[in-house]
């Protein structure tokens, strides 16, 4: 079975083609790396003694997608991470979002048509739900509108995938994950943000490192238990093994509609405290964070309910925040020679 991932040098997508190796598919990348390296390869071949297949092509370009798919018609499923995902930076560059997560959606989708059996994963996101009501969050939560244009992306590409679902052959599993965090035991692949990380934990392990003065808590008067948002931190890779269990839930035609959602997060909500109480619990070292203003596109408080993912995927995850922080650690001391 050979399977295309989009986006596969980065963080989310590089553990998941080790999660795909290590079942026996063959696995092709395409990456622009925009915010990867191609050094991550090598982490991937560490792990698995594979080196899969690797296309730097950029999938806003119509007629380089094109070529790829009459190069590798033979392809049996497609997971699509390739996009660009900062909330913050999509307030300030809306276009570039736009133009990244819609366009080569798109493109991607009116190639992946012509394969026999036209099977996707798309990397979604808990943003589709903007603000919501009730906690936790499960999949008829409603979509609201989204509070950023990353969000908006998100939206518009589940609905554009659920409208081509229904005039074609193709079929959809949307995957919201809540909030990826950690590496890969080995510390051979992680979390590699180019420039000033965007995320929260990769901006926690660069300050333990000493690259970083200090981390910025974006408020702590949110209604919650500490003042500070709650999110459901979900290990990489447990995120990623999902990818696989659904994938090979459309490749065994299990799925029930041609498009189905499910939420993958762990359940448990925490904070940005108890996030950096986790980090100085596992480094030993005491993190120096300030408190500054909130930021626009920042909801207070989500995480998952994950009861469908668990019972129809028979998937739930299996590392807690601290192994998650103690990963994403080891992970930083190894890329810094530390």
């Amino acid at each position: 079975m050979k399977i295309l991932v989009t986006g596969g040098l980065g963080f989310i997508g590089s553990h998941t083609v080790v999660e795909l190796q290590s079942k026996g598919y063959e696995v092709i990348i395409i990456d622009n790396l925009s915010n990867s390296s191609e050094e991550v390869l090598n982490g991937i071949e560490a792990i698995t003694g594979i080196k899969p297949i690797f296309e730097n092509l950029d999938l806003r370009n119509k007629l380089v997608v094109k070529e790829f798919f009459k190069k590798h018609a033979d392809i049996n499923g497609v997971i699509h991470f390739a996009a660009s995902k900062a909330v913050g930076e999509s307030v300030e560059k809306p276009l570039l979002y736009y133009e990244n997560n819609i366009s080569s959606l798109i493109y991607l989708l009116e190639e992946i048509l012509q394969l026999r059996e036209p099977n996707f994963i798309f990397s979604s996101s808990c943003t589709v739900y903007g603000e919501a009501d009730v906690m936790p969050i499960n999949e008829n939560t409603a979509v609201k509108p989204a509070l950023s244009p990353y969000g908006n992306t998100k939206q518009i590409g589940e609905e554009i995938i659920t409208d081509v679902a229904k005039v074609s052959n193709l079929n959809a599993i949307l995957l919201r994950y809540f909030n990826p965090i950690g590496a890969h035991p080995s510390a051979e692949i992680g979390e590699l943000p180019l420039g000033v990380p965007q995320n929260l934990v990769p901006y926690i392990t660069q300050t333990g490192i000493g690259l970083r003065k200090e981390l910025s808590v974006y408020g702590n008067d949110y209604n919650t238990p500490d003042g500070t948002c709650l999110r459901d931190y979900i290990h990489v890779v447990d995120l990623a093994k999902a990818h696989v269990i659904a994938l090979q839930r459309l490749l065994d035609k299990k799925n029930v509609d041609k498009v189905e959602v499910f939420n993958l997060g762990t359940g448990v909500a925490s904070s940005v405290l108890e996030v950096i109480i986790a980090f100085e619990k596992c480094s030993g070292l005491k993190l120096p964070y300030k408190i500054v203003a909130k930021r626009e596109g920042d909801v207070p408080m989500t995480y998952a309910n994950t009861d469908k993912a668990n019972a129809v995927l028979g998937w739930k995850t299996e590392s807690t925040l601290d192994e998650a922080m103690a990963s994403a650690w080891k992970w930083e001391k190894k890329i810094r020679g530390k």
